[in-house]
């Protein structure tokens, strides 16, 4: 190939670019919205590569309608080679592509639909559920990237993914957090579980609280805090690398035995066997503290 000839074939495929984003918007409203229109793209580029090496102006066929056909044949190609259809429907498209190339080098142009319709002896609707047929057979893979209007990339298995169904390690998970909370808030010092009961899982005031245990509302309000970060730092604890160190102070050393002894309070096969939370509180207010 002469160096003229080259470049000739380079400008013809920089001028005709804007054929392939043509053809690939015709073919892609025939397809899933998960196919990725820039693969579609690609593939016609190549397409309209072939077209620009194989065209003989002598044929008298107009550059635009002879690549046109060699830039759908190859995106058609491209996505049959990415499908599992089988042998009926891969006869099929040989069929719909051999008659619409016959009857665009007889028209020299795209036919229509009724145009390959009475080519093929069917009607247009049947025609219509032939190219359905076609288009619906392509498989994708799981990993491959969908278009999506938003900013994060997405799988195939991300938009398929049924997020009503738990899988069974989150469901494991949930188990044993549960598990680990209730039995945390048993441990709790006394009023602290109570309050920590009454106002959460109960729906009392800080008022029916404060009634109850006769104290200040401001008090109910610091044991339900104390009782929080009790309940964070020894949950916490469980899930994190012991440390060799002895806690210092006070309140230090009180936290600590209170995620050892929750960490001491059930078995794993006992806290993954759970399935709820589950705490009483008196609803006479005249009940003693003690028997809560």
């Amino acid at each position: 190939m002469g160096e003229m000839n080259l470049a000739e074939i380079n400008d013809r495929i920089e001028t005709h670019l804007p054929l392939v984003k043509h053809v690939v918007f015709q073919v892609a409203v025939h397809f899933p919205r998960h196919v990725d229109r820039e693969e579609l793209a690609r593939a016609g580029a190549l397409g309209l590569v072939e077209a620009s090496r194989r065209y003989d102006e002598e044929r008298g066929v107009p550059f635009e309608r002879f690549a046109a056909q060699r830039i759908r044949g190859a995106i058609l190609d491209s996505v049959r080679a990415a499908d599992w259809a089988p042998r009926s429907v891969r006869l099929l498209a040989r069929r719909l592509e051999s008659t619409e190339q016959y009857l665009a080098s007889e028209l020299g142009r795209v036919p229509t639909l009724q145009e390959m319709a009475t080519e093929l002896g069917v009607g247009i609707d049947e025609l219509s559920k032939l190219r359905d047929r076609l288009f619906r057979s392509v498989v994708l893979a799981l990993d491959h990237e969908t278009s999506s209007d938003a900013d994060e990339d997405l799988t195939l298995v991300d938009v398929l993914e049924d997020h009503s169904c738990i899988e069974p390690s989150e469901e494991l998970e949930t188990r044993e957090l549960h598990s680990y909370l209730r039995d945390a808030v048993s441990l709790l010092p006394e009023r602290q579980r109570f309050v920590i009961v009454g106002y959460f899982l109960e729906g009392k005031t800080s008022q029916d609280l404060a009634r109850f245990l006769g104290v200040t509302e401001s008090r109910i309000s610091q044991l339900r805090s104390e009782a929080l970060r009790n309940l964070k730092l020894g949950i916490e604890a469980q899930f994190e690398e012991g440390d060799d160190d002895a806690p210092a102070g006070r309140i230090a050393k009180r936290q600590a035995a209170y995620a050892n002894a929750l960490g001491e309070q059930s078995e794993w096969k006992d806290r993954l066997g759970r399935w709820d939370i589950g705490y009483d509180i008196p609803e006479d207010p005249l009940l003693p503290i003690g028997t809560v």
